[in-house]
């Protein structure tokens, strides 16, 4: 059947013209953009000024993501993300990241999916705070039926934290990283609200200059 629909003449950028949930989802659903794959051995993370992704760094050690990991579009961690985390001094200032758990093995990333939120990771590293929500693939026909941290094995959240407590690590060197406070669905759901208020705060007059220009 032919299509009359309208589309975007150019593609959205992933951080800014991505919504943080899907229309009309429930609260507990979000929008991910993926930047990398449990596969990857180069550390992949968003250009936020080109809106590509671009390579970070070829990973040190032999750690791989336990997870496909991405962030949230529309979120930013600075003061409301911080003042969530008692022992840091500051947010790290990127959009906040998600570890997305799926059966099936999804081996690409600069892709979006939807995801169900079931709880996160409070990361500090070097005095930041630099939280890790988790969650699982929206539909997923062995995890789609979680809805906290709590039903997932134990296995799962201590490899993601052993992860993240590893992959900067430089044989000599302290890391300064901290991954001990694992937190639930409802206190995940407040840090992504958080995040999208500092997001709001540091960058909504984008969008109010973009309705401007749309309506001049």
């Amino acid at each position: 059947m032919y299509s009359n629909n309208t589309y975007n003449r150019w593609r959205r950028h992933p951080w800014h013209g991505l919504h943080a949930r899907p229309e009309d989802a429930a609260e507990d659903i979000v929008q991910v953009y993926v930047e990398m794959t449990p596969s990857d051995v180069v550390k992949y993370e968003l250009d936020k000024n080109s809106g590509f992704l671009m390579v970070d760094r070829p990973q040190r050690t032999t750690s791989s993501p336990p997870a496909l990991y991405g962030l949230i579009p529309r979120t930013y961690c600075a003061e409301e993300v911080a003042a969530r985390c008692p022992d840091a001094d500051e947010a790290d200032g990127d959009p906040l990241d998600i570890c997305i758990f799926s059966e099936r093995l999804i081996n690409r990333a600069d892709i979006i999916l939807n995801a169900r939120v079931l709880g996160g990771i409070q990361m500090i590293d070097g005095g930041e705070a630099d939280d890790k929500i988790v969650a699982v693939l929206e539909g997923d026909n062995i995890w789609g039926d979680v809805h906290d941290l709590s039903d997932l094995p134990d296995i799962k959240i201590e490899r993601l934290q052993h992860y993240f407590s590893t992959y900067k690590m430089i044989p000599g060197k302290d890391a300064n990283i901290k991954v001990d406070f694992v937190y639930g669905r409802e206190e995940a759901l407040k840090v992504i609200a958080a995040a999208e208020k500092d997001y709001w705060n540091h960058y909504g007059h984008l969008h109010d200059q973009a309705k401007a220009r749309a309506s001049s």
